[in-house]
């Protein structure tokens, strides 16, 4: 129980700072650390992030950058994806949905180091100021 206290402490601030999903701290998490199979990973980490995304989102508003247009659009249609998406993952085989875990992780990894040396090439770039023209 403390574990799961600890994972969930660690994984809201990782959430608030860097604006990700706890899930994708949670699930490797509860079934790395605590020994839950994929499944109940992913169920427990469903139920552990609306608390998350509700403060998360409560804190954010305070500051003035919540669309709330769009975060409803998207709750609503998440809420719609999940029924989908629970009765897949109950059908389908654990080792599906971890590799399948994986290689999300793997992708989304791949976009921010990309990401990351784009931005490291646009800064460089505007730190050496605008092409000079020939003389």
């Amino acid at each position: 129980m403390i574990l799961a206290a600890l994972i969930g402490a660690l994984g809201g601030l990782a959430s608030g700072l860097l604006g990700i999903g706890g899930g994708i701290l949670f699930v490797p998490a509860l079934t790395i650390l605590v020994g839950l199979d994929q499944v109940r990973a992913e169920a427990t980490s469903l139920l552990a992030i609306v608390p998350v995304a509700l403060v998360g989102s409560w804190r954010q508003l305070r500051y003035g950058n919540l669309r709330a247009g769009d975060a409803g659009a998207i709750g609503l249609l998440s809420a719609l994806g999940v029924l989908g998406g629970v009765a897949l993952a109950n059908a389908l085989p654990e080792r599906v949905l971890r590799i399948g875990f994986a290689l999300l992780l793997l992708n989304m990894a791949r976009q921010l180091a990309r990401r990351g040396l784009v931005g490291r090439r646009v800064r460089r770039a505007a730190a050496q100021g605008p092409p000079r023209a020939a003389d």
